[in-house]
């Protein structure tokens, strides 16, 4: 069973009195997520589903100097708090630096959220919570710290850099038990709390909401290596969306692009362009909070980062919590994302690509109908032209479409849809590019731009001058890059997004 307290009488009492009032008015206050104070407009109240207007007056500057003068000072993240409490008060300011809006959001420490991951963080194995914003990653973080101090009589290290854990104040809510805590002054110094968290402290867990940042990410790391068990959160509904994140990817060990001899890709069945993990993942377990009552667990990040990365799906196990506190195994279908199948194109999510060995049905857009017609011809494709992109599991067009970027191929983009590039609006490009369909056993946009790369590559090396690639998201770039410096030539991004990309050019590459 869960039980949940709010401290709401403290928040609603920093409030102006008819703002006050009007929320304790108010049956379904259990649910009250912020309130919101702008200047010049009328007081808010938010729950799930529903805003609520708080009165017909105005909030005026007397009113937000009101509540301003009875809570903590604001950091520099523009966040304040209420002394041991949850809350949080976050203010905007105009261009002189004057506070005009106030978003005043109720914190709750809710016990009993553990059962659900407490077999996982008993272990004393590192655990990384995913979830979207709002879905109860603080929470059940908090409540993990208190579980581990309290029950496990773990030294318990707590690195709040928004005061978002154990609330505001010198001394900590009660929500974490006897959780010691760090304070970060500012948010752009967490790594270095971290560090010297486990420099000066000697903890056996470390708690840390909110890795977002290279330097946080490569902290985590140093923290695992040193023994320290890690429980952290970060932003991302899935595991695959830290495989194509190129800042949080090394925290489920990175990836990295692999040339194969010719003798090593025949054996495999692969291109001689793979994605490979880099190293050993910061974090032993991935657990996908997608409610307060059901979580998706990874056990082996390792092993399902690398199925994912040869094409391989991994469904997680997924536990519910019901309302007598008993967990159950649930079966559920695969989220979108993660069909059987390639792995997941950088910088996009849930990227497919068609089965080998299944005809191809191709959108042709901004090409010769007639001319690929020709080539499907001579070529014998095993596939056939649609005239939708709702029909298409392939799409052909020319760069010029391509670095244009219409809602047609944003489209096709955004659902996964591989796209192949053709210079010209020739026969001899149009086979070439069906004939690389047919090699590419899993048709992943990565590859090919890896293989371009990889041909530009021997053009500059042949003397031929500077080549400019097709344009890519940034991670794809960087692999780009990665490439060209594993050949030894240079190479730089140019152009303005979404037409930046790279261009490889002789000379040696940066080191």
């Amino acid at each position: 069973m869960q039980n949940i307290t709010d401290d709401l009488d403290t928040l609603l009492d920093v409030l102006p009195a008819r703002v006050a009032e009007a929320v304790r008015a108010r049956h379904n206050n259990y649910a009250l997520l912020e309130i919101v104070l702008d200047l010049g407009r009328l007081p808010e109240a938010r729950y799930p589903h529903e805003e609520v207007i708080l009165g017909d007056a105005e909030v005026t500057e007397d009113d937000i100097d009101c509540v301003v003068s009875r809570i903590g000072e604001f950091t520099s993240d523009n966040r304040a708090g209420i002394e041991r409490t949850l809350h949080r008060i976050s203010c905007m300011r105009n261009r002189k630096g004057r506070i005009v809006g106030l978003t005043c959001r109720v914190g709750r420490a809710v016990f009993g959220t553990i059962r659900i991951i407490g077999d996982l963080v008993r272990d004393d194995k590192s655990v990384l919570l995913l979830g979207r914003p709002g879905v109860g990653k603080t929470t059940m973080l908090r409540e993990v710290a208190r579980f581990l101090a309290d029950e496990l009589n773990k030294r318990v290290i707590v690195v709040d850099t928004s005061n978002e854990i154990a609330g505001d104040g010198d001394i900590p809510h009660p929500g974490i038990g006897s959780a010691r805590r760090m304070q970060v002054p500012s948010p752009e110094l967490q790594h270095q709390v971290m560090i010297e968290a486990v420099e000066n402290h000697m903890p056996e867990v470390i708690i840390i909401d909110e890795i977002g940042t290279d330097l946080e990410a490569a902290a985590a790391r140093t923290i695992a290596e040193r023994g320290v068990q890690l429980i952290a959160t970060a932003h991302g509904n899935a595991l695959e969306n830290l495989i194509v994140n190129p800042t949080l990817s090394d925290l489920v060990g990175g990836v990295e692009s692999v040339t194969l001899s010719d003798e090593e890709a025949r054996r495999r069945g692969t291109q001689k362009a793979i994605l490979e993990r880099r190293a050993p993942p910061t974090f032993d377990i991935l657990v996908e909070i997608r409610s307060f009552t059901q979580v998706a667990v990874h056990k082996d990040v390792a092993e399902v980062v690398d199925s994912i990365l040869r094409g391989y799906d991994v469904p997680p196990e997924v536990r519910e919590l019901d309302a007598e506190g008993s967990i159950s195994l649930v079966k559920s279908a695969a989220p979108q994302g993660r069909q059987r199948g390639p792995a997941p194109a950088l910088g996009g999510e849930g990227q497919t690509a068609p089965a080998p060995g299944r005809e191809r049905r191709i959108y042709p857009f901004g090409v010769s109908r007639q001319r690929l017609s020709q080539a499907m011809r001579q070529t014998h494709f095993p596939g056939e032209m649609v005239d939708h992109l709702d029909d298409a599991d392939v799409v052909i067009t020319l760069r010029p479409y391509y670095r244009r970027k219409p809602q047609t191929l944003l489209d096709a983009e955004s659902r996964g849809i591989p796209i192949y590039v053709v210079k010209s609006n020739t026969i001899l490009q149009l086979e070439q590019s069906l004939l690389t369909m047919r090699q590419e056993k899993a048709g992943d946009p990565v590859v090919a731009a890896l293989r371009e790369a990889e041909e530009a590559i021997g053009q500059v090396l042949n003397a031929d001058g500077p080549v400019d690639l097709n344009p890519q998201n940034a991670y794809v770039r960087r692999l780009q890059h990665m490439l060209a410096q594993r050949y030894n030539v240079a190479s730089r991004s140019q152009g303005q997004e979404p037409h930046r990309h790279v261009r490889i050019m002789p000379g040696q590459a940066d080191r």
